[in-house]
């Protein structure tokens, strides 16, 4: 299994691809629920498209020193959102479905905080993994191999500020 390589450029162009699957669908949802950290920069990107207002469920499942290692699932004490209320048809999306355990335990998170309100709900991430025991409602790519995904962002995770820094006294120094 080979890992899998995202950059900045496909990872936008992937969003959109989700963006006009989820358009075309037809399908009309007045909320987005993102789960954080993974599905910020998905939901922050589809909330702007489709103008519904988007609330964010904070969770952590991985950790380790390499931050490959899926442990319990933690949940936020709530969503955090700009609304007096949640809609009724919600549209949850990630960045990817790997296992499918995150993914399942956040809906069931939802119905029981939520369910009174909620009429429907469906799935959207960018990456759909084959040994998910969920199906995400829309996905972008289908990973029949199950690879480690490296997003553009992971630089970062491995980086100070300091070192961040540095690298930019660094190229200053060479202009």
């Amino acid at each position: 299994m080979a890992d899998f390589y995202v950059s900045w450029d496909d990872y936008h162009r992937d969003i959109e691809k989700l963006a006009i699957q989820i358009y075309e669908s037809g399908w009309d949802f007045n909320q987005i629920v993102c789960l954080a950290k993974g599905g910020l920069r998905v939901g922050d990107t589809l909330c702007r498209l489709f103008d519904v207002p988007l609330a964010i469920l904070s969770t952590a499942s991985y950790g380790g020193s390499d931050g490959r290692t899926r442990g319990h699932i933690t949940f936020s004490r709530d969503l955090s959102m700009t609304t007096a209320g949640l809609g009724n048809r919600v549209l949850v999306v990630d960045d990817l479905v790997d296992s499918g355990h995150s993914l399942d335990r956040s809906l069931a998170w939802l119905n029981a905080k939520y369910g009174f309100c909620i009429e429907e709900m469906r799935t959207a991430v960018l990456w759909y993994k084959a040994v998910s025991f969920v199906k995400p409602d829309y996905y972008v790519e289908y990973l029949p191999d199950n690879p480690w995904i490296h997003q553009p962002f992971e630089r970062y995770e491995a980086m100070t500020p300091a070192e961040l820094a540095a690298s930019y006294a660094t190229v200053a120094e060479s202009a």
